[in-house]
């Protein structure tokens, strides 16, 4: 991967490709997630820690047969252990309950295989006249013949505790590598004269591995479209299926459309008709029916309510909750603001730390000066409010009902209700003033 991160932490939609992993085995309800790690162990326990993972350490990288054989201490005889890939991110949950669900007494050894067109690098099938598995063999010890199979091991399978225990330990290294290969406890198994079933994915994506950066891009591309073909299927107008990346979880209602270049992190919903604008980034955001985002808008854990719109050019920060029919207009930015329904804040201004009554209107340039260096004060501001452009609100400070500021007002006191507060310098005029003239060199 040329790269510091360990490969089983490099992102995939913002997560680690084993974070996708464990997150298929929690959804499976597996009763142990044993995590068989090596190169850059310290990294991976940190960033995986309170996952109530059992880590098994493969000190000396000698294959994949010598990888599960780190795991032996962690699993029990009745198990059914199910062998997955942190680099091998994608796999759907019902093709590993499908390949589960082939494991029983007489059939202890079940194994997830592919056809490819190009099989290239991987171990292949090896089948007898009556299609029963025999083998696999690997692309470096295979034979003409077998090159030509196109039937591949993806590498998962799921296998009986006690058989895995003892086919593990017949292992030898005596193959081109000088690594004990997993997949011959296939043979083994065969050899004992069991039958192993296989089943397939449903599509090549669950079973694509990363070893570099150009496959980490592709299978982001893959995956992208693929989040993005679902949320279509649902009913979501999307200006764009290649030009949209769901780095989280993505919730949407009916008639909600979206147009080009959009992120959504973390956990967003998104309600009936909502309309969001191309080149928005949207991050733990709840938008109610009917919420329309401007192009170029960035909102981050935020609520909207019905009808509320934002940008374009847009900064809804943390703790932003917007009730409905209000207005957030371009280059207006908000943070821990609460703003009742039907209030507008239309341009350039900086609200924070602000609880907002219904139906005010903020002018253009107004500030809340809510930081004094050291500590952060609330500004209130009642209903039916009025506060001309260019105004700078002193926090701590109240604002009345139905008060009304003039324009480029420093407001450091409270505001009383129903009145005309304003704070200006006397308007003077210089009668015979000259400009200055530049001097000559």
């Amino acid at each position: 991967m040329r790269s510091n991160i360990p490969k089983v932490l490099q992102p995939l939609a913002q997560r680690p490709l084993l974070q996708h992993v464990v997150n298929t085995a929690k959804q499976l309800d597996a009763e142990t997630i044993i995590t068989v790690i090596g190169h850059g162990a310290d990294q991976v326990e940190q960033v995986m820690q309170g996952q109530n993972l059992v880590y098994a350490y493969q000190l000396e990288q000698k294959g994949t047969g010598h990888a599960v054989q780190q795991a032996i201490p962690f699993f029990g005889d009745e198990d059914t252990v199910l062998i997955l890939y942190g680099d091998v991110p994608l796999t759907a949950m019902s093709t590993l309950e499908d390949l589960l669900s082939l494991v029983d007494d007489q059939h202890p050894l079940a194994l997830l295989t592919i056809n490819l067109d190009n099989p290239q690098g991987y171990g292949r099938i090896v089948r007898n006249t009556h299609h029963a598995v025999q083998a696999i063999v690997e692309q470096k010890d295979a034979s003409v013949s077998q090159l030509q199979i196109t039937e591949v091991n993806t590498g998962m399978m799921a296998v009986k505790g006690a058989h895995l225990r003892q086919w593990l330990g017949q292992l030898s290294a005596n193959n081109a590598q000088g690594e004990y290969y997993l997949t011959d406890i296939i043979a083994a198994c065969v050899n004992d004269g069991f039958e192993v079933h296989t089943t397939q994915p449903q599509a090549e994506i669950e079973v694509l591995g990363v070893n570099n950066k150009q496959q980490l891009q592709d299978l982001e591309r893959q995956f992208q479209r693929q989040l993005a073909d679902n949320l279509m299927q649902q009913g979501v107008t999307l200006i764009d299926a290649n030009r949209i990346d769901i780095r989280g979880e993505l919730k949407a209602g009916m008639d909600v459309s979206i147009d080009v270049n959009c992120v959504f992190e973390g956990k967003v919903e998104l309600g009936d008709g909502v309309t969001i604008g191309a080149n928005c980034v949207i991050k733990n955001a709840k938008l109610a029916s009917g919420v329309i985002i401007y192009p170029f808008s960035h909102l981050e854990d935020v609520v909207m309510g019905e009808n509320a719109s934002a940008g374009p050019y847009a900064r809804l920060r943390p703790g932003t909750d917007l009730g409905a029919d209000v207005k957030i207009g371009n280059f207006v930015e908000t943070k821990n603001a609460k703003i009742a329904q039907g209030s507008k804040v239309s341009h350039l201004s900086y609200i924070g730390d602000t609880v907002m009554g219904q139906d005010c209107n903020i002018g253009a340039g107004t500030i809340t000066c809510n930081y004094d260096g050291v500590n952060k004060h609330l500004t209130q501001i009642g209903d039916r409010v009025f506060v001309g452009s260019d105004t700078q609100l002193v926090a701590p400070v109240v604002v009345g009902d139905d008060a009304t500021i003039g324009a480029g007002s420093t407001i450091t006191k409270a505001v009383p209700a129903a009145e005309l507060t304003l704070s200006r310098s006397k308007q003077l005029t210089i009668s015979g003033w000259q400009k200055p003239v530049k001097k000559a060199k």
